[in-house]
């Protein structure tokens, strides 16, 4: 057999494989996340804030910007009438853009809770439990950003963002057809 049919039919068996191991790894389920216990509630006093989408928004990149200065910015938050998450992803050297689209849930405790309600891969159609397992695999998200595949959902968890002075933030309402967000600062007492 001549040698370059030996190497061509070595190069289509190393694609094969490549392809195959790579649809077994996304097919494969994910591990489960557990969302740690929320933080005991700290004495002090409670500011409550009122922002817009536009200001929370500026707030929210600031600080995934923040966590992520040594590595190129994965995300990009929107808001409109839905929260979007866009990034892109690296598939055999391509680069699909992802934009994901979650309601925002205020949970009990004030932190956020994105449930996805859609996503958009390029042009292809995508499980959104699938893309969110390829995000947590290929994206180290700050420890306060806890991505679920299985739950298909993003949980915010306000409590350990780091900020100046020791100060907490919980969320109280998100409503975005209103355009009306707002925030409790908890001021401990010193």
């Amino acid at each position: 057999m001549n040698r370059w049919k030996v190497a061509f039919l070595l190069l289509i068996a190393l694609l094969i494989t490549a392809t195959v191991i790579f649809v077994l790894w996304i097919g494969s389920p994910s591990e489960k996340t557990i969302i740690p216990e929320p933080k005991a509630a700290s004495e002090g006093h409670v500011l409550t804030v009122k922002t817009t989408k536009e200001d929370f928004e500026g707030i929210a990149n600031s600080y995934i910007m923040d966590e992520m200065k040594t590595r190129p910015l994965p995300v990009t938050l929107t808001i409109e009438n839905q929260i979007l998450l866009t990034t892109e992803l690296t598939i055999f050297s391509f680069k699909l853009p992802v934009i994901m689209r979650f309601d925002p849930i205020v949970e009990p405790d004030g932190n956020l809770r994105l449930v996805q309600t859609g996503v958009e891969v390029g042009k292809l159609e995508i499980e959104p439990e699938t893309v969110l397992k390829l995000l947590k695999d290929s994206v180290a998200f700050p420890e306060w950003m806890i991505v679920r595949p299985d739950e298909e959902d993003v949980y915010i968890d306000l409590s350990r963002i780091p900020m100046k002075s020791n100060v907490e933030v919980r969320a109280k309402e998100f409503n975005l057809e209103q355009d009306e967000i707002t925030l409790e600062i908890l001021v401990p007492n010193n």
